[in-house]
C-alpha cells in the first residue's frame, strides 16, 4: 500500500477509535454522572447524529478547499471537542461535546473515500476500500478493548484524552499527504446535489446506507450493555465486542481477494445473511460466549455488505462523487443514530431481546433490496449484446 493510503488508513483508525469508545464505557459513564443509562445512550445518539449530518456538509466543502485540508481543519477541531469531552461535569455538556466531537471527526472517512475515488483505478477501487477499512477494524476493536479497560482502571475520561492526542498527531502527518490532481469546481455549490436528487440509482444506495446504519451500527452500540446486563465487567464486554474488530480485519481482506473474482452482489448477500444472523442470535441470548460469535458475524457484515455498497457509492454517480460519497457516509450514521434512540428506551428497561429482534428484521428488507438492487445495477451497466 502506497504511503498516502497509509495515512489515509491511519485517519479512518482515529477517527473509528473515537467513534467506538463510548460503547464500552456507556454504563460505567452514566454511574460516573449519576444519571439513567438512556441519557447517555442519547449522548451517543447525538455523536452519531452529527457526524452523519454533517458529512454531506464536509463533502462539499473538500471540494472547494481541498481533500487534506478539510482533512486536517476538522482533526484540529475534532481534538478540541474531545479533549472537552474528557473535562465534562454533567450529561448536557457531555452530549454538546461529543456532538462537537461527532461533527468535526466525520469529515475522516468520506474524505478518505473521495480521496481513493479520486486517485484510484476502478478495477482497484474495491481491494483499496478494503484496505481502508482495515484502519476501521483496528480502531473498533482498540476502542472496544481499550475503553472498557480505561473505564475500569483509569476513569472514562482518559479514552478521550487519547483520541484528542491522535488526532492532533494526525494533523502534523497528514501534510505530507499530497493533494489529488482534481479540478476545483466552477459550478454552483448545489449543482452535484441536484445531480445525486435527480439519480434513482444514487438515491437507492443512500437509503440502503440508512438501513444498514440502523441495523449494523445501532446493534454494535447496544452490544456492549447488553452483555454487561448479564453481569460482567466493562472491560470484558469491551474486549468481546473487541472481535469485531478482528473479524473486520480478517473478513475484510478475504472480501478484497472474493471482489476480484465474484459479482458485488454475491458479497452484499453474503454480508446480508451475516446481518441478519447476528441480531437473531444476539435476541435469544446476551451471554458473553454468545456475543463474541454475534461480534464475528458483524464483522462478517460489515466486511462483505458494507464495504460492497461503498465501493458502490463511489462508482454510482462520478459527476456528483464528492456528494454521493459523503451523503452514503451521512445517510449510515443518521440510520445509527435513529436506532440508537430507538433502543435506549429498551435498553434501560435490560429487554435487549426484543431491541435485538427488531433490528433482525430491518435486516431482511435491507439484504433482499440491496443485493437485487446491486445486480440490477450491474446488469443495467453491460451494453446492449455485451457479455
Amino acid at each position: 500500500m502506497s504511503r498516502p493510503l497509509r495515512l489515509l488508513q491511519a485517519t479512518s483508525f482515529v477517527s473509528t477509535m473515537d467513534r467506538f469508545a463510548m460503547p464500552p464505557m456507556l454504563i460505567v459513564m452514566a454511574q460516573a454522572l449519576g444519571v439513567p443509562l438512556s441519557a447517555v445512550v442519547h449522548t451517543a445518539s447525538l455523536y452519531f447524529l452529527t457526524y452523519g449530518l454533517m458529512q454531506p456538509v464536509w463533502g462539499v466543502v473538500s471540494d472547494r478547499l481541498g481533500r487534506v485540508r478539510t482533512l486536517r481543519v476538522t482533526l484540529v477541531a475534532a481534538a478540541l471537542a474531545t479533549g472537552a469531552s474528557a473535562a465534562v461535569t454533567d450529561v448536557t455538556q457531555l452530549g454538546v461535546a461529543r456532538a462537537l466531537a461527532g461533527a468535526a471527526f466525520s469529515a475522516a472517512i468520506p474524505a478518505s473515500l473521495i480521496y481513493v475515488g479520486d486517485t484510484v483505478s476502478g478495477a482497484r477501487r474495491q481491494t483499496e476500500v478494503t484496505n481502508l477499512m482495515v484502519g476501521v477494524a483496528l480502531g473498533t476493536a482498540l476502542a472496544s478493548a481499550g475503553a472498557g479497560v480505561l473505564a475500569v482502571a483509569a476513569g472514562w475520561r482518559v479514552a478521550f484524552l487519547i483520541s484528542a492526542a491522535c488526532a492532533l498527531i494526525l494533523v502534523f502527518l497528514l501534510r505530507h499527504l499530497p493533494e489529488p490532481a482534481t479540478d476545483r469546481p466552477t459550478e454552483n455549490v448545489l449543482a452535484p446535489v441536484g445531480r445525486l436528487l435527480r439519480s434513482r440509482s444514487a438515491l437507492l444506495v443512500l437509503l440502503l446506507a440508512f438501513i444498514e446504519g440502523g441495523v449494523l451500527l445501532g446493534a454494535l452500540t447496544l452490544l456492549p450493555p447488553a452483555i454487561e446486563s448479564t453481569g460482567v465487567s466493562a472491560a470484558l464486554a469491551g474486549a468481546i465486542t473487541a472481535v469485531y474488530g478482528f473479524a473486520v480485519l480478517v473478513f475484510a481482506r478475504v472480501a478484497g481477494a472474493l471482489s476480484r473474482r465474484w459479482p458485488t452482489w454475491w458479497l452484499i448477500g453474503i454480508g446480508a445473511v451475516a446481518a441478519v444472523a447476528a441480531c437473531a442470535v444476539a435476541a435469544m441470548s446476551q451471554r458473553a460466549w454468545v456475543a463474541a460469535g454475534v461480534a464475528i458475524l458483524i464483522g462478517v457484515a460489515w466486511a462483505a455488505m458494507h464495504s460492497s455498497l461503498q465501493t458502490w457509492a463511489t462508482e454510482v454517480l462520478p459527476s456528483a462523487r464528492a456528494t454521493v460519497v459523503s451523503g452514503f457516509a451521512g445517510a449510515l450514521f443518521a440510520g445509527s443514530a435513529l436506532s440508537s434512540a430507538l433502543v435506549a428506551g429498551p435498553a434501560e428497561a435490560g429487554h435487549y431481546g426484543t431491541a435485538f429482534a427488531g433490528l433482525a428484521v430491518a435486516a431482511i428488507p435491507l439484504g433482499v433490496l440491496a443485493t437485487v438492487a446491486r445486480a440490477r445495477w450491474q446488469v443495467s451497466l453491460v451494453p446492449a449484446g455485451g457479455s
